[in-house]
C-alpha cells in the first residue's frame, strides 16, 4: 500500500467535501488531510486561493495537480486506486451506466434541487438541464429501489456520492420521503468508512466551532 499516491484532500466538515472523504477511506488511500475552518473564513484565505482561486471544497492535490468540482474529484480518485474496484474499467459494461450517473448528479441532480429548494420557478421542461424535477426524482427513485446499489450488486464511487447527498437532502427535507432513498442512504451511511468520518468531522466541528468563537 505504501507504493500508491499520496493526495492531500482540503476538506470542511458537514460539506461536499464530507463525501470525498468517505471515499478516499473507502479506497482505502493514503491521504493528507488539510482541515478547513469555514466558520472563520478560513476557505477564502489567501492560502487557499492559491491552491483553489473559488475556494471551494473538496479540492484534491497531487503533486502540482489540482483537481476541483465534485464530480471530477470522485472520478479522479476512483480511476487513481483502481484496485480498490470502486471504478469500472473502461472495457466493463458498467462504464457507461457508472459514468452517467456521476454526471447527471451535477448537471441534473443539483441544480433540480436548488431551484426545489429556493422555490424557483423552473425553466421550462425543453430548455431545462433535468427536464422536471418529479421525473428525475422517479427514476432515482426506481433506479436505488433494484438495490443494493446505484449500478446493481456493485458498489462504486457513485453510491458514495449519490448515497451522502441523498442522506442530506432527505435529512433537510429538500425532496420527498421516499422509503427506497431513505433505506438506500441508510445502506451507504452505515458502511464502516462513513461512520468513520462522520464521527471524525463531528469532532472536527467541534473544534472549528469553539476555534471561531460560535
Amino acid at each position: 500500500m505504501t507504493d500508491l499516491p499520496r493526495v492531500t484532500l482540503y476538506h470542511s466538515p458537514n460539506t461536499r467535501s464530507t463525501g470525498a472523504r468517505i471515499l478516499l477511506e473507502e479506497l482505502g488511500a493514503p491521504y493528507d488531510l488539510h482541515a478547513l475552518n469555514m466558520m472563520a473564513g478560513e476557505q477564502r484565505s489567501p492560502a487557499f486561493l492559491a491552491v483553489n482561486p473559488m475556494g471551494k471544497v473538496p479540492t484534491v492535490t497531487l503533486g502540482d495537480a489540482m483537481v476541483s468540482e465534485q464530480v471530477a474529484v470522485y472520478l479522479f480518485l476512483a480511476d487513481l486506486y483502481p484496485g480498490a474496484g470502486l471504478a469500472p474499467s473502461v472495457t466493463d459494461p458498467l462504464r457507461g451506466p457508472y459514468l452517467r450517473w456521476m454526471a447527471l448528479y451535477g448537471s441534473s441532480f443539483e441544480p433540480a434541487v436548488m431551484d426545489r429548494a429556493m422555490k424557483r420557478e423552473p425553466p421550462p421542461a425543453r430548455m431545462s438541464a433535468y427536464g422536471s424535477f418529479e421525473d428525475l426524482y422517479a427514476m432515482i427513485e426506481a433506479q436505488v429501489a433494484k438495490g443494493p446499489w446505484l449500478l446493481g450488486d456493485r458498489f462504486t464511487a457513485a453510491d458514495v456520492l449519490w448515497g451522502t447527498a441523498l442522506g442530506w437532502v432527505s435529512a433537510f427535507d429538500l425532496v420527498p420521503k421516499s422509503e427506497a432513498i431513505g433505506a438506500y442512504a441508510a445502506r451507504v451511511a452505515a458502511r464502516p468508512a462513513a461512520v468513520r468520518v462522520r464521527e471524525a468531522d463531528a469532532a472536527l466541528a467541534a473544534e472549528h466551532k469553539a476555534a471561531a468563537g460560535a
